[in-house]
């Protein structure tokens, strides 16, 4: 998608992407080798009741996404940072994700008219209606002076 063709109240679906256990722990072993996320024993007497993926995994998956649904081929060049970031519920191996990306605002910058500001919440569910993300984000877009 373009800049030009994100607006208010939109709303991008996409998914699902079903996580594997491999990818899970492969995540997990790299990037985040906590107990709940590494060790499946451990884990299923842990208060998860087994292993959960890692909330950055989780980021990374609603990234894919959007990537895939809406920011390829576009001219989004980088972000800010996220107003904020909720891991509502675990996510775990097998679980069928899907993003909701709603539109909050978009504009261009007061100061460099060639920068388009996209200002969206990304929410991911899982396969029973349970959100297990939440969060809002900031996109710039390179524009055409």
């Amino acid at each position: 998608m373009k800049f030009q063709d994100f607006h208010p109240d939109q709303i991008i679906e996409a998914g699902p992407y079903v996580l594997t256990e491999a990818e899970l722990l492969s995540f997990a072993q790299a990037w985040d080798p906590q107990w709940f996320h590494t060790d499946a024993a451990a884990a299923a007497q842990g208060p998860h009741g087994g292993l959960i993926a890692s909330g950055w995994q989780t980021c990374g998956i609603a990234m894919r996404l959007a990537v895939q649904t809406a920011l390829h081929d576009s001219e989004s060049f980088a972000s800010p940072g996220l107003a904020y970031v909720k891991w509502t519920n675990p996510v775990r191996a097998g679980d069928a994700l899907r993003l909701k990306a709603t539109v909050l605002d978009t504009r261009r910058s007061a100061s460099k008219p060639d920068l388009g500001i996209l200002r969206w919440r990304w929410q991911l569910f899982n396969q029973h209606d349970a959100q297990v993300l939440d969060l809002e984000a900031t996109s710039l877009f390179k524009l055409p002076v």
